[in-house]
């Protein structure tokens, strides 16, 4: 049963001695369920969000977000174009740990609803820009999870080697998947701060004369270095913004991206259903096998043929490579006009408009994870953030509890098959 937002509001005392709360609100914007929270109103005018966990997994994910957001110092939050939370104070409740933060004010939007154009998209590719621009102290200081790129490529190969191992991996993802691994000009890419893989959702906006821009950013649990790619595999579900999105990135971002940055986040989204299926049969929820076969089977109808790279898909070190491969040759003639130096600017430059040209023409089935979260789902249940209302209802960063094969109804049959995926995110 949700805990009333007076219940939680007790917690407050308790995190902020000396605190004298004078009011409390739901927060109802029916997002997963996986936490209770209240809007609580101090005293002295502030307004604060108290947040407590409703299972082991949300607490731990909690704990994990209260520490990384420790790790953002003054310094590292002056880098940064909008507001992280700040972690006032923490208490126990029930067993779990209630923590009681900042609030931050603004909507949210959900992937499949952000429009093309220099409005959230721009914004939120910026944002995640300036996050993978952070420096790697913040995340190695305090001790959260660090992975080069090597490591990064042999995780997604173990998730792979999992779902295979069921016996249920449609042959066509399987052969999609594998050849994608096995390319290394795939994992060629500089290791950034990340998010582990957020959610549009789990950013706050405002209206400003620039449009909807990004104010504040709620979820840090996953923070720590890895593959950049990660926190834009979202983009998979929302092709409008897609375009947009990655050129904000590029123009924000310290460095330029790497050529396969698109094609690795694409990857990493249809993973999500890998992780799903190895999830369902580890765990012995035939249920959740069997939901995540059909939209394994969904998507290899769609993408079976279709390579995530181009076969001639060049980068600047596939040139350079080639070059050293090739032996110099004496030849006759004029060579007035030959060169034995090339400019990289402008190397990287052709090939970069190249790609981009190639993989302009090919059509991806978008994957919409909106559409997988139950109606109504957590309508029992409080919000897990602190911000305003999102423009929709149903979040779609959602909780999932299994579903054994134990004879549940439809209903939880259901609700396992339309909201997966996103819990099981940070699950490697």
């Amino acid at each position: 049963m949700a805990r009333s937002p007076f219940t939680l509001a007790a917690s407050v005392s308790s995190a902020l001695p000396g605190a004298a709360v004078v009011g409390a609100a739901e927060l109802t914007e029916r997002t997963d369920g996986r936490y209770d929270s209240a809007l609580v109103t101090l005293e002295d005018g502030r307004r604060v969000v108290v947040r407590v966990p409703v299972d082991t997994d949300a607490d731990l994910e909690l704990v994990a977000d209260t520490r990384a957001l420790r790790a953002l110092t003054p310094g590292v939050r002056r880098l940064l174009p909008f507001d992280a939370p700040t972690v006032l104070g923490t208490a126990r409740m029930d067993g779990f740990t209630a923590v009681v933060q900042e609030y931050v004010a603004g909507y949210r939007v959900e992937a499949g609803h952000i429009p093309a154009g220099r409005g959230a998209a721009w914004s939120l590719g910026s944002a995640i820009a300036k996050v993978h621009a952070l420096p790697h102290a913040v995340a190695r200081d305090a001790g959260l999870r660090t992975r080069t790129s090597a490591e990064v490529r042999h995780d997604a190969e173990r998730l792979l080697d999992r779902a295979e191992a069921t016996g249920a991996l449609p042959f066509g993802l399987l052969r999609r998947w594998s050849t994608a691994l096995g390319a290394d000009r795939l994992w060629r890419f500089e290791a950034t701060v990340t998010l582990g893989g957020v959610d549009p959702g789990r950013f706050v906006l405002s209206d400003t004369a620039a449009g909807p821009t990004v104010t504040g950013l709620l979820a840090w649990h996953g923070l720590g270095v890895g593959d950049p790619a990660e926190d834009l595999r979202w983009l998979a579900s929302a092709p409008d913004a897609r375009d947009d999105v990655l050129e904000a990135y590029a123009k924000t971002a310290h460095h330029t991206p790497d050529a396969a940055l698109a094609a690795r986040s694409r990857l990493y989204a249809e993973l999500e259903f890998a992780r799903w299926l190895a999830h369902g049969h580890e765990t012995g929820a035939a249920r959740v096998v069997e939901d995540a076969v059909a939209l394994l089977t969904a998507l290899d109808d769609g993408v079976r043929d279709e390579p995530l790279l181009p076969d001639d898909y060049t980068t600047v070190d596939d040139a350079l490579e080639l070059l050293g491969r090739t032996p110099a040759a004496v030849a006759a003639g004029d060579t007035s006009m030959q060169t034995d130096t090339y400019d990289p600017a402008l190397l990287a430059a052709y090939l970069a408009d190249r790609d981009t040209a190639e993989q302009a023409d090919i059509e991806t089935v978008p994957i919409d994870l909106s559409d997988w979260t139950p109606d109504g789902a957590s309508s029992d249940r409080r919000s897990d953030t602190g911000s305003m209302p999102m423009l929709r209802n149903e979040a779609a960063s959602g909780d999932q509890r299994d579903a054994g094969d134990d004879g549940a109804g439809d209903e939880e049959h259901a609700e396992a098959a339309r909201n997966a995926l996103r819990r099981w995110s940070g699950a490697e």
